[in-house]
């Protein structure tokens, strides 16, 4: 089990002149005032029936899963409320993320908010879109916070965010509600745009519907899917913040 305290380390980052920083990190809570540049905790939103249908899928032996739209979750009732509520009736997709990390490996941004429940306590590390450089971004920057178990957040869309962390070798689950069709792959058409579009740095980020994205060099991103490789700095893991 990873303890949760609260105590600040100081790692140094060995990479280039960019980065060549001391840090002073430590794990936060969402209740924290810097919180507030990410997202917020909505208040009264149903939970219980659809953290319990995502506690039904087998966790994977290794690794992490993500899945884009689950029909179960979107069945429930809650969701349907979440949508009408939250959402304000627009179509939304209710997707899965659960396994095993412990590392930053990426960050992603999208053109909304991206509303995440967490059905275990989980961490989540966190940049400002606003601070990327033409794609790149220094690890520095990064910011975690603990989840606690049954909490619904919204990252606002501006919040550089990936895969969260566990905070035991139970895994992580969090159900994943944004607008529909978000990080679906893009068609070949919408492939051609971007790489007409080469010199625009934006576009070089785009890898999926509505899913702008930059890897850390030694993620698998990079090194199987040719992701681009714009963080800086170390590619953090959850030690790092204790």
């Amino acid at each position: 089990m990873i303890g949760l305290t609260f105590m600040a380390i100081t790692a140094i980052i060995k990479t280039d002149s960019l980065c060549e920083e001391v840090l002073n990190m430590k794990l936060q809570t969402i209740t924290d005032l810097t919180f507030s540049r990410y997202g917020r905790v909505p208040s009264g939103l149903p939970t219980v029936e659809i953290i319990k249908m995502a506690k039904s899928e087998e966790m994977p032996k290794d690794g992490t899963v993500y899945m884009r739209s689950v029909q179960a979750l979107e069945n429930t009732k809650d969701f349907s409320e979440i949508c009408a509520v939250y959402g304000g009736s627009q179509p939304l997709q209710a997707g899965l993320c659960f396994g095993f990390n412990t590392a930053l490996n990426a960050l992603e941004y999208h053109r909304s908010s991206e509303l995440l429940i967490s059905a275990t306590d989980l961490i989540l590390m966190l940049g400002d879109r606003r601070d990327l450089e033409e794609g790149r971004y220094d690890t520095q920057k990064v910011e975690a916070f603990h989840v606690p178990a049954g909490t619904a957040v919204e990252l606002y869309a501006t919040t550089l965010h990936y895969a969260p962390c566990q905070t035991s070798d139970m895994g992580f689950r969090a159900i994943i509600i944004l607008p529909d069709m978000t990080n679906a792959p893009l068609s070949e058409e919408q492939i051609q745009r971007v790489l007409a579009k080469s010199e625009d740095w934006e576009s070089r980020l785009l890898c999926a519907v509505n899913k702008w994205l930059t890897a850390h060099p030694d993620s698998e991103d990079v090194k199987k899917n040719h992701a681009f490789a714009g963080l800086c700095g170390k590619n953090l893991t959850v030690s790092d913040f204790f």
